[in-house]
């Protein structure tokens, strides 16, 4: 039987950069597996949504799974929450929640909290579930840190509304922005009203916390407010087994992308070392690719790492951890039936490491497996690729060509 796997390198293309000589960081890496996978499949370049749209890595994934984003999109909020353990229920709205730090003002001076380990994290998130609200004290709300600076919040009671705005600005130097309502009705002006009296109890709670105090005497920036953005409420999707009529998995760390895969009907593999970080066990999720595969049709392994790196502008690292992923896969070649598997490697979106954001420009894709019709590159990058015979496509054009090649697409007409 015939199977696939989807390598995904998260914020793994990039724009050419000064530093490297005009070159990207897949162009400067040295990474034998990512060629050898070009030099024996198909290659081209993809749009994830659209060609100059910036994809969130949620939307980026559900477009991967073959889903258009732009119908089915609900908010971040609760795939993080899904993602991260938390029972979501389709009357709940959940929101993607960071530790930042702030002045006085409320001016936000790091929007990661100087990525703050997941230990301290969990302490802070503990003491902020015991929060009770005064002005609204029938309120039902769940807070859990996921990974590192990571959180998610979600409003079960009263029956809340998606439409509200972001505090997060998105940006440092700037102050922590004003929920509002996005619509004139009831529940958007009480999920409003809730939400500001959450985030003054929350910067009350987390100013006077031992942690903070003690990440202050040790020259560290405090996790003083919870920022919050991507209200959203689970999708109605068709899942994965009914869609493609396969049985698939989920190699992730990232509860944003376990969240998007479970609501895909995907199985969730716990991988010990896993983190979602650069210090991440790459060899761990190899290994756990390669179990997974004997009893799955399709498995999923992503990759936050890299998107990791660009975020903070770290060009030598970034080179590094695309150096670490090339030996993953290099492990996973040598541990599948190559006469059974097929296998694509890209990325989810482009992220800048000289803009340190997530940006619109197409990603490599290259996918090799026994009866692909090979084309002549021979190098994995983004413009390498940009010459191979699958030329152009869309993000939620991949499912469809892997379902074809594994032999479970079925015909369109008669």
């Amino acid at each position: 039987m015939m199977k696939a796997i989807l390598v995904i390198g998260d914020g793994m293309a990039d724009r050419p950069l000064r530093e490297l000589g005009g070159r990207t960081p897949l162009e400067a890496a040295h990474k034998l597996s990512l060629n050898q996978i070009a030099k024996t499949g198909i290659c081209g370049i993809m749009d994830i949504i659209s060609p100059g749209v910036i994809p969130g890595s949620d939307t980026a994934t559900l477009a991967l799974l073959g889903y258009d984003a732009l119908e089915v999109y609900t908010g971040r909020g609760a795939f993080e929450a899904v993602g991260s353990g938390i029972d979501v229920s389709p009357r709940d709205v959940a929101f993607r929640c960071n530790f930042a730090t702030v002045d006085d003002d409320l001016v936000v001076l790091d929007r990661r909290a100087g990525r703050i380990v997941n230990e301290d994290a969990s302490k802070l998130a503990q003491s902020l579930q015991k929060i009770k609200l005064e002005k609204h004290p029938k309120v039902d709300f769940l807070f859990k840190n996921t990974i590192q600076h990571r959180a998610a919040l979600v409003i079960r009671k009263p029956r809340p509304s998606s439409a509200v705005s972001d505090s997060d600005p998105g940006k440092i130097g700037e102050k922590v922005l004003k929920i509002k309502p996005l619509d004139s009705s009831q529940k958007a002006e009480l999920t409003t009203k809730i939400l500001r009296e959450l985030t003054l109890k929350f910067h009350k709670v987390l100013k006077q916390h031992p942690i903070n105090k003690m990440r202050v005497e040790r020259g560290l920036p405090p996790a003083n407010i919870i920022l919050c953005r991507g209200a959203g409420t689970i999708p109605n999707i068709k899942p994965l087994p009914e869609k493609y009529g396969l049985t698939s998995a989920c190699v992730a760390a990232s509860s944003l992308i376990r969240g998007v895969c479970k609501v895909a009907g995907m199985k969730l593999i716990d991988v010990k070392g896993a983190t979602g970080t650069p210090q991440t066990d790459f060899m761990a999720k190899a290994k756990a690719t390669i179990k997974t595969l004997k009893t799955n049709d399709f498995v999923l392994l992503h990759v936050k790492a890299t998107d990791v790196a660009g975020h903070d502008g770290n060009i030598k690292q970034k080179i590094e951890l695309i150096e670490k992923i090339d030996a993953m896969l290099d492990y996973i070649l040598n541990n599948i039936d190559s006469d059974l598997t097929y296998m694509a490697v890209t990325a989810d979106h482009t992220t800048s490491s000289n803009t340190k954001n997530h940006e619109g420009d197409s990603v490599p894709i290259a996918v090799t497996g026994p009866y692909v019709r090979r084309d002549d590159v021979k190098q994995y990058d983004e413009r390498t690729c940009a010459k191979g015979g699958l030329n152009r496509i869309r993000g939620m054009d991949i499912m469809p060509i892997l379902i074809n090649l594994i032999g479970k697409a079925k015909k369109f007409g008669a």
